[in-house]
């Protein structure tokens, strides 16, 4: 039988007007493989598509990140449908927390991400021990910038993440 773990930890639920950030749920996996199958979604994200095996490894991590770290992503529901995510990402290898942000195709246009962003962003400013975090975009990511500059954030240079160039923005507190 295998153990099961004792630490206990929580994620927050947060509401805006149109949205609920919450924790990522079994029942998210197929929006969120699907997501992960689109090509255009990962054009973005590493190119590569995700089996629905990988998608439930990835929701593990982003669970994981809360244990470990004692923030992460949030899943963003809209109308009852997890529509991708947004929170606060830092694996081992980033050179700081990233405000990171995807949403499934059939979500974008519609200021869902910058709804989402700022009210993850909100609360990572009010809960974490930071005054600033960064957002790693692909430089022809022109939404995801454009996001970015929505929110006040500055771009700030260039980094290799992941063997991919990306430009560095800037949120401050």
């Amino acid at each position: 039988m295998l153990g099961r773990m004792s630490t206990t930890f929580e994620i927050p639920t947060l509401h805006t007007d149109r949205l609920m950030l919450r924790a990522f749920r079994a029942t998210d996996l197929e929006a969120v493989a699907a997501m992960q199958a689109n090509p255009e979604v990962r054009r973005f994200l590493g190119g590569n598509l995700l089996s629905r095996a990988e998608s439930w490894s990835l929701m593990e991590r982003v669970l994981g990140q809360w244990a470990l770290r004692g923030y992460g992503m949030f899943a963003v529901e809209v109308e009852g449908r997890c529509a991708g995510w947004a929170g606060v990402l830092h694996p081992l290898e980033w050179p700081e927390p990233e405000l990171a942000y995807s949403l499934d195709q059939p979500f974008w246009g519609r200021g869902i991400a910058t709804e989402a962003v700022r009210a993850a962003r909100a609360w990572a400013f009010a809960r974490l021990d930071v005054t600033r975090l960064a957002s790693f975009i692909m430089p022809e990511n022109a939404r995801s910038a454009r996001v970015a500059q929505k929110l006040g954030a500055v771009r700030d240079g260039t980094t290799t993440i992941r063997g991919f160039a990306v430009d560095w923005w800037v949120h401050r507190k």
